[in-house]
């Protein structure tokens, strides 16, 4: 265990020496990023607080949702700027991207679609009773799961120490998920602004009640790309299996949703209680500094 730490500790130390470097320059001048820096372009690095730009992209992975579990097939994408860690908590704040864009929304297929979900046989209500098996007969079944950001990117909390050691919570992210299908309307969520899902990430490993036992997740391998400029976290694992989920509301639109929620959250077994819920999400990681990034500016004009 204790080599094991050690070797993980490299990208610890790896991190500090990147940070040392952001003390060099403040940003300034009109100028481009070029490729492999372009994915940068939306860090506030000229903010005096943020010390390091984060580009993460989550390739694979699953959601269990209650009784429903959704794969990662999409890629998305968490991007901004941190500052300096909390000598105390460890943790840094969260800047949000330029572009607004926190948290990319793309769109996972909820394997069986809305017909895992929806019985129209169970709507009393014949008129929506009849929109249903419209919809169903149109063939618009498809069921996407899209996970969005649920409060401000400065409520997002990451700390490169636990990450890097595998150590407590790398990463508190605070999500809901949006259920969209025609049928559903456009405001279906599991969570929201007010009542979000907290996810408490963690390289390491799960502690959460049952019926959910330990899972693990893993740091990844450190590359060095553009003679350092670049730190990259390849097939970094961050999990988290402790984590409640509330109801879904909003299903349908007004009226309906009195209808539609309570048959999606029996066919989906919401709300699920700590333990019943799940989160695998496999990413690449990529961090350089503002002193990187005006680097770069400098040598393109």
């Amino acid at each position: 265990m204790q080599k094991q730490r050690k070797r993980i500790g490299v990208l610890g130390a790896a991190m500090l020496v990147i940070a040392v470097a952001s003390l060099g320059l403040t940003g300034s001048a009109q100028a481009k990023l070029v490729e492999p820096f372009t994915k940068f372009q939306y860090c506030p690095w000229h903010n005096p607080e943020v010390a390091r730009c984060v580009y993460a992209v989550t390739n694979s992975g699953e959601v269990v949702l209650g009784s429903k579990k959704v794969p990662i097939v999409n890629p998305v994408v968490l991007q901004g700027g941190i500052s300096e860690p909390d000598e105390t908590t460890k943790f840094s704040k969260f800047f949000e991207p330029t572009n607004k864009i926190t948290l990319s929304k793309a769109a996972q297929p909820v394997p069986g679609g809305l017909a895992g979900l929806v019985n129209c046989k169970e709507i009393s209500n014949t008129l929506l009773r009849i929109s249903c098996e419209v919809t169903f007969e149109n063939g618009v079944t498809g069921l996407n799961s899209t996970l969005e950001l649920a409060r401000p990117a400065s409520e997002i909390k990451m700390s490169e120490s636990n990450l890097a050691r595998r150590e407590g919570v790398a990463m508190k992210l605070p999500v809901k998920f949006h259920l969209e299908n025609p049928f559903l309307g456009s405001s279906c969520y599991v969570g929201s602004s007010s009542s979000p899902v907290w996810w408490e990430l963690t390289t390491w490993k799960t502690s959460p009640p049952p019926p959910n036992t330990s899972i693990e997740g893993a740091s990844g391998t450190v590359k060095f790309l553009e003679e350092g400029l670049i730190l990259q976290l390849n097939n970094n694992k961050l999990v988290d299996n402790a984590w409640a989920a509330p109801g879904a509301t909003g299903c349908g639109g007004f009226l309906a949703e009195l209808i539609l929620d309570p048959i999606i959250n029996a066919s989906a077994g919401l709300p699920a209680a700590a333990g019943k819920n799940t989160a695998i999400l496999n990413n690449t990681i990529e961090i350089t500094t503002p002193f990187a990034l005006e680097l770069i500016e400098e040598e393109n004009p």
